[in-house]
């Protein structure tokens, strides 16, 4: 093709591929966006850590309201626990002394999820850190383990914020 043999200008077809260029800049910027404000804010890049923070938060909500079946569900990460409770060694009981009595801020009256953070080995982590602000001003660090879904108190560090 030649000079003057050129395409005849097609203005419907010049409209839609700028559409498509500033369509993909928009896209790629709120990508950016994402991706960096789920880390700034501490929820992980593009906001990953958000199912982990909602469990922790009904972990939270099932002490407040003294559900420990519940919560030790959520703890082990098994809501069928009671047809073979013999398979842990950590008790309902145990749970229950280690949440209420023997806890370091006593029961459960009120709490909030601050900020999560992922740690350990390998390309995302084997686990995630999850900070949580209870009874007022008590912080407490609550480790999720990636691998089976389980949770551990106290995590294996301490988050700065």
């Amino acid at each position: 093709m030649t000079l003057l043999n050129a395409p005849e200008y097609n203005p419907r077809r010049e409209a839609r591929n700028r559409n498509l260029l500033i369509g993909s800049g928009i896209l790629i910027f709120l990508l950016a966006v994402t991706c960096v404000g789920g880390y700034l804010l501490g929820h992980g890049w593009f906001f990953s850590n958000l199912p982990v923070e909602h469990k922790v938060n009904n972990f939270f909500n099932a002490l407040e309201a003294k559900n420990y079946d519940k919560a030790y569900a959520i703890w082990l990460n098994d809501p069928n626990w009671k047809q073979h409770p013999q398979k842990y060694d950590y008790t309902l009981k145990r749970f229950t002394e280690d949440w209420t009595t023997e806890s370091p801020v006593g029961p459960i009256v009120s709490h909030h999820v601050d900020i999560s953070k992922t740690d350990g080995s390998g390309a995302f982590g084997s686990g995630i850190i999850v900070a949580v602000r209870v009874n007022g001003s008590h912080k407490l660090f609550m480790w999720y383990e990636r691998k089976d879904g389980t949770l551990t108190y106290p995590a294996p560090r301490i988050l700065e914020y």
